[in-house]
């Protein structure tokens, strides 16, 4: 090398002055002018109340504008089938760069997704078996599930110099089972909760919900139609008649004048009942169709979906379906113990994704798992793991709470890989609200200082100690650490399980007591849901409140979905004499010009689409005469812009008092969603919002036993004493209370605490500790017990 001469130091490249991401003015949601700087290459830690912006800033302003820039770039033609994306309400975003956002949205519940279709483990498993399956039956297809057989034979025409007709046959091998189509599962109506075969149609045979026997649109059809006897019972019936019954194809009738068509039972059934939305059902239908059809694992599959032939071709004595059975980790083994050098550069690729799985905590899942029964924090750690072998750097991570469903043992791994991330040249953003991840971050913006209205501001930026030492909600709690109860509540029964077996669990017997508050804790897949969500007794009246989405539009409020607006309605008709229908901005009462919506909507085609306010009610959504009418003063737009806690004591006395509305607010006021206006679209909710909204509206429902799904997800540190009194009042109200968590400041407030484990999968299953959480503490005996006598300082 040539001597160097220049004793000054190189000035630094104006290239590497780009070391910000700048946001100013920041509008979106409740956002108020928020203007931030965010270091590049960082470990920034975004904290604050539930319903503070942070969602707001990370994901609906950085991430989205990213999106939205990448989608520009490609062609117009391409744009048309990506979606489209609204600039957010910003001044300036500068400094962005590619957004890769890891939020916790649950996997789609296609029947036909598995963890090993959602993370390409299959596709590489599929080659490695058509290369190495003995006997060999054919490319990948044929050992795909999704991919059926398909055979044709017929003439075709060649147009070269003289068209010609030529004879030609076309095969493809697929790996479907023929008899599920690769669902694993078959479906059978139980016919006896259809109707009741001792009775005659005219005497109302029909038990399905809505079949009155003065409907002429269904049961009229059937009594009128001439292919059967309505005076005979239904047992009686021919074999004709019966066939006729349950399966006749579609057919023209008369009925009183009037063409209708008739269809055999089973078939109308498939397509009135169980080819909606379950969720979407009401909850009669919903139990309706619960009893009546049953989902059996398929006779000829034996549920692993694939065919014959797929599963005849092995390698080194496991077959395809073996290996999609295995627990990750003992696959990971299993391939590492393959060594043909023909396909080494798929070994090792399906090495790394197996071994990834593990990394991150999820060895205990296999391949054929399906993707819709994975829980918020399995899916969002299935969704890391084709990020971690990334070769791509100076990307943004974006992970929404990535600690969910992680026992305290499991933290530390997960912080292990949010840093590894960082260290590759990577910025990473996390909304986190668990001490110890905001504890590794280089950089902290805790936004506050309230929820909804309240919030929107940055309260703090800075460093960890910074935050400690802040006047903030988030600072003055960072420490905060829940004591052991001095005495316990004396339980009033117990909830017997006896040789609960599903998933993971072995032969568990167990008595869980009623009367107290009992935590259910345990590392993920220890077997915690499997316990209490596949193994209650159903007669138990267990009312379940787990993480599954709030379904609604953007048409949906709190109002709506509690049922609030339907008292609310009622009272103002009855103070104004006028229709109920009126006040409802979704029927009669609706702005003719943006039909209720409150804004108009204009697409662009490949562009993003526009939304701008209604000018004709001005976002209030209602006719401008229904606005007149009026109840204790205020007008129905009015009442939806009240937050909980005003419309609480607009409802509670004077001339608007209306118990019935009081009582769905006191229970709003009571899950700490007191600030959330009546009228809020739930499609603005936060992830904690939803559930606790969830939680209000269950806490109506008689039943006395509550099962809870990890209820401080999404909360704030300052959030989980209130959560905590309103589990206190649950029992104290004579409920029982069961909860599955991993949150510390809960297992130390419960009265008894049944912790599962020791391992995850087959490693787990058992019940490993029963009793008080001062016995917990003092055993030291699980690593629930270690983690928790390191909390309380025991």
């Amino acid at each position: 090398m040539a001597p160097r001469t220049d004793p000054q130091p190189p000035a630094p490249h104006v290239a590497d002055s780009h070391d910000l991401i700048r946001v100013y003015g920041a509008r979106e949601n409740n956002l108020k002018d928020v203007s931030i700087e965010i270091p590049k290459r960082r470990l920034t830690v975004f904290t604050g109340v539930s319903g503070s912006g942070k969602s707001s800033l990370v994901f609906d302003t950085i991430a989205a504008e990213s999106q939205r820039m990448i989608n520009e770039t490609y062609s117009a033609f391409v744009q048309g089938f990506m979606p489209n994306l609204a600039r957010p309400e910003v001044d300036v975003l500068d400094g962005l760069t590619t957004a890769i956002t890891v939020d916790q949205q649950r996997m789609g519940s296609d029947p036909r997704s598995t963890v090993g279709t959602a993370t390409d483990a299959n596709a590489m498993l599929r080659i490695l078996f058509s290369r190495l399956g003995e006997p060999h039956i054919g490319p990948p297809g044929a050992y795909s599930f999704n991919t059926a057989s398909v055979k044709a034979s017929g003439a075709i025409t060649v147009e070269r110099g003289d068209k010609k007709a030529v004879r030609a046959t076309f095969s493809r091998t697929g790996g479907m089972c023929t008899h599920c189509e690769g669902r694993g599962k078959v479906s059978d109506i139980d016919l006896t909760q259809l109707y009741d075969d001792s009775r005659s149609i005219a005497e109302g045979a029909f038990t399905i919900p809505g079949w009155k026997s003065d409907n002429v649109w269904t049961v009229g059809v059937y009594a009128q139609s001439g292919f059967l006897d309505p005076e005979k019972p239904i047992r009686e019936f021919t074999e004709q008649e019966m066939r006729d019954f349950l399966y006749r194809e579609p057919t023209k009738v008369k009925v009183n004048g009037v063409n209708l068509t008739y269809e055999g039972l089973i078939p109308k059934i498939q397509k009135s009942f169980l080819s909606k939305d379950k969720e979407a059902m009401q909850p009669h239908i919903r139990a309706f169709v619960e009893r009546a059809v049953t989902f059996t694992t398929c006779p000829e599959c034996d549920g692993t979906r694939l065919s014959a032939g797929a599963r005849s071709s092995k390698i080194a004595g496991i077959s395809i379906a073996d290996a999609c059975s295995m627990e990750i980790r003992d696959l990971a083994a299993w391939v590492r113990g393959l060594t043909d050098r023909s396909v080494a550069p798929l070994l090792t690729a399906l090495q790394q994704t197996l071994d990834s799985f593990v990394e991150i905590g999820l060895g205990y899942l296999s391949l054929e798992r399906p993707a819709g029964t994975l829980s918020g924090g399995e899916a969002q750690r299935v969704k890391m793991i084709r990020h971690l072998g990334s070769s791509l750097t100076d990307v943004t991570y974006v992970f929404d709470e990535p600690t969910v469903g992680l026992h305290p043992h499991d933290i530390q791994r997960m912080n292990d890989l949010l840093l590894r991330l960082r260290d590759k040249g990577n910025t990473v953003l996390v909304v986190e609200h668990k001490p110890e991840t905001i504890a590794i971050a280089d950089h902290v913006v805790d936004l506050g200082p309230g929820a909804g209205t309240g919030g929107g501001t940055v309260c703090f930026e800075g460093t960890v100690e910074g935050l400690r030492a802040a006047d903030t909600v988030t600072g003055r709690h960072l420490d905060d650490r829940a004591t052991l109860k001095e005495t316990v509540r004396e339980r009033t029964g117990v909830l017997e399980i006896r040789g609960a077996s599903a998933n993971n669990l072995r032969d568990v017997d167990v008595d869980v007591p009623l009367g107290v508050l009992t935590v259910v804790t345990g590392v993920a897949g220890s077997g915690k849901s499997s316990l209490l969500h596949g193994s209650l007794p159903a007669d138990a009246g267990v009312i379940s409140v787990d993480q599954g989405a709030i379904r609604g539009s953007r048409r949906s409020n709190p109002a709506t979905y509690t049922g609030l607006l339907d008292p609310i309605r009622k009272a103002f008709a009855k103070a104004n004499g006028v229709k109920p229908a009126l006040f409802s901005a979704n029927s009669e009462g609706a702005c003719p010009e943006c039909n209720g919506a409150g804004v108009i909507y204009t697409d662009l085609a490949m562009m993003a689409g526009v939304a701008t306010p209604c000018e004709e009610c001005g976002g209030r959504r209602f006719h401008a005469s229904v606005l007149e009418y009026r109840l204790g003063g205020r007008d129905i737009g009015e009442v939806l812009a009240m937050p909980v806690t005003e419309a609480e004591e607009f409802f509670g006395a004077g001339e608007a008092r209306l118990p019935a509305a009081h009582r769905i607010l006191t229970r709003l006021s009571d899950v700490g969603l007191g600030y959330l206006t009546l009228g809020q679209p739930l499609t603005t909710l936060s992830g904690g919002e939803r559930q606790r909204l969830k939680l209000a509206t269950h806490m109506a429902e008689k039943g006395g036993v509550y099962v809870l799904d990890e209820p401080t997800t999404g909360l704030h540190l300052a959030d989980v004493e209130q959560l905590l009194g309103l589990l206190d009042r649950l029992v104290d109200s004579g409920k029982s209370v069961i909860v599955i968590e991993h949150h510390q400041a809960v297992m130390a407030h419960a009265d008894w605490i049944i912790d599962l484990g020791p391992g995850a999968g087959h490693d787990g299953g058992r019940i490993v500790f029963e009793g008080t959480p001062a016995d917990l503490v003092a055993a030291r005996s699980t690593l629930t017990g270690e983690h928790l006598a390191a909390y309380v300082g025991g």
